[in-house]
């Protein structure tokens, strides 16, 4: 079958499978491993037992469980079954777990031990509870099984699948902006084409090893789970307690022997900062990708020193479209250099423009919104047909995606990433990009990390940055005013400074700019 009429994410696995029996597919944090010929078996039973308990195609399967070779095959297994997983973060609060269950009608519900009170909480029940890490004669709810249950037999055959690329594949939920998750719906055919546009730019081959450090629940993880299975590589799942830390980070990609490596810059950044790198032999790494965030260019710059061998590439693109422009970063940043670099040029499974406030191209040079259409674009968001409908501008019959970031389309060097438009404040009349005081701030020297907010009170405006330093002593407050009153116009300098030890992370190791506000908030 050639890879043009592929239909499902399924066949890259069972390609595999058959190509590759013996080779290892997925290792786990505590280093069990799986064969494809294993890894195809396992999830083989998994749909056979979804089957069993009257789950069909189209229906979702919820997943929160911690990353292990057992959870991949369960991915597998549900989407062998032509059903969507729906992957919750494990540890998130109770409330949040049962609003996603309850709102996509998940019809079967893979879980960890110690989450079972999440799922049984739901109303009405999960049809159908699979639950791992279970305690040997532990006592489960009525219904439910345990995983070692649900796949130790060989159940019928299923009929041959007849897969289309427009079937649901995963729904990923994401904060919206009434403060109710709403998931993100991408199909085999959305997935595959990312998935085959970086085979294209990335030239993966079996011999890859490749880091999985995003928790499946965030769209970087589709990258590490489907394009090395598509070519015969290995993934090498990291788990929460290691993902945090970044001695256990460098250590884990050195014995591993990873070789495609990829996650958010903040993560490179304390690996850079604190795991000890110039120290290990990571000879084996060829490609570093980064994305989700906005990568710091003196923090850059110290990695290319450390890992200079790799190729690192700079990717863009939100949970709707994953990633649809990128750049290759020079093999040496230059020391002058103060801005990040850009966000580079469409992919070619993507069509991108730039529109102005009155939805006309923007033209070169020119800020404005960043579109998207093609077939990377997502199908809608689950039950929120009023949230799709604003999402989405028709054109010509096309429909193009509302990322919500402004960039300025540049000739020579693609697109340059601006800011949210929900980053933006006005203050004395001036138009202020937080974004653009974060990058000045990260200009001091002994600044690590930097996040800046706003809040309002009685119509007034103010702007805090928090902070964190590298080494202590921390800079003294006026000495930020200073430094800031030379790097910005004085209507953009911060009112506060808080310095913290770290900074606020969401689960997706993302700045989590909702608290920083609310502390802002109480500080008024």
């Amino acid at each position: 079958m050639s890879e043009a009429k592929v239909a499902s994410l399924v066949h890259y696995l069972e390609r595999s499978a058959s190509r590759f029996p013996d080779r290892f597919a997925v290792v786990g944090p505590d280093d069990r491993a799986l064969t494809y010929s294993e890894l195809n078996a396992a999830a083989g039973r998994v749909a056979a037992f979804l089957a069993s308990r009257r789950v069909s195609p189209g229906d979702r399967a919820g997943l929160l469980v911690p990353k292990s070779v057992e959870a991949v095959a369960a991915i597998w297994g549900i989407m062998k079954a032509r059903a969507a997983y729906v992957p919750i973060d494990w540890k998130t609060p109770a409330e949040r777990a049962r609003s996603i269950l309850t709102d996509c009608d998940t019809r079967a519900v893979f879980v960890h031990a110690s989450a079972l009170e999440t799922v049984t909480g739901c109303e009405p029940p999960r049809a159908t509870i699979v639950v791992l890490g279970a305690a040997p004669g532990a006592v489960l709810p009525e219904g439910a099984v345990r995983w070692e249950e649900a796949v130790a037999n060989e159940f019928p055959d299923l009929p041959a699948a007849v897969r289309t690329r427009d079937e649901l594949a995963y729904i990923l939920y994401t904060s919206g902006s009434t403060g109710k998750p709403k998931g993100v719906m991408l199909s085999h055919g959305n997935a595959l084409s990312f998935v085959d546009w970086c085979s294209e730019v990335f030239e993966p081959n079996e011999e890859d090893r490749f880091s999985n450090h995003a928790p499946f629940h965030f769209d970087l993880s589709v990258l590490d789970l489907y394009v090395s299975i598509k070519h015969g590589a290995s993934v090498h799942l990291i788990d929460d307690e290691t993902g945090k830390n970044p001695k256990q980070l460098a250590a884990f990609a050195e014995r591993r022997r990873i070789t495609i490596w990829y996650s958010t810059p903040s993560i490179l950044h304390l690996m850079t900062s604190l795991g000890n790198l110039r120290q290990g032999d990571y000879s084996h790494l060829r490609t570093v990708l980064f994305a989700g965030e906005v990568f710091p260019v003196k923090h850059l710059r110290e990695l290319k020193r450390i890992w200079s061998k790799p190729v690192c590439y700079n990717l863009y693109g939100p949970t709707e479209t994953n990633v649809c422009t990128y750049s290759r970063i020079p093999e040496t940043v230059p020391e002058e250099r103060a801005d990040p670099y850009p966000i580079g040029w469409a992919c070619s499974h993507c069509q991108a423009l730039v529109l102005d406030t009155d939805n006309r191209p923007a033209g070169p040079g020119a800020e404005g919104v960043l579109y998207i259409a093609g077939e990377s674009v997502f199908q809608g968001y689950w039950n929120r047909p009023v949230e799709e409908q604003k999402a989405f501008l028709t054109i010509d019959g096309a429909r193009w995606y509302c990322t919500g970031d402004v960039v300025v389309e540049d000739p020579e060097h693609g697109f340059i990433y601006i800011g949210r438009r929900d980053r933006m404040v006005k203050r004395r009349g001036y138009r202020i990009e937080l974004d653009d005081i974060e990058c000045a701030l990260y200009r001091h020297p002994r600044i690590r990390e930097a996040a800046v907010v706003s809040a309002t009170a009685n119509g007034e405006v103010r702007i805090g940055a928090y902070l964190s330093v590298a080494e202590d002593p921390k800079p003294g407050i006026l000495e930020m005013k200073m430094f800031c009153a030379k790097q910005l116009p004085s209507y953009m300098n911060p009112d506060l400074f808080t310095f913290v030890g770290a900074l606020p992370r969401t689960s997706t190791n993302k700045v989590d700019y909702t608290t920083l506000m609310k502390q802002l908030q109480g500080n008024h």
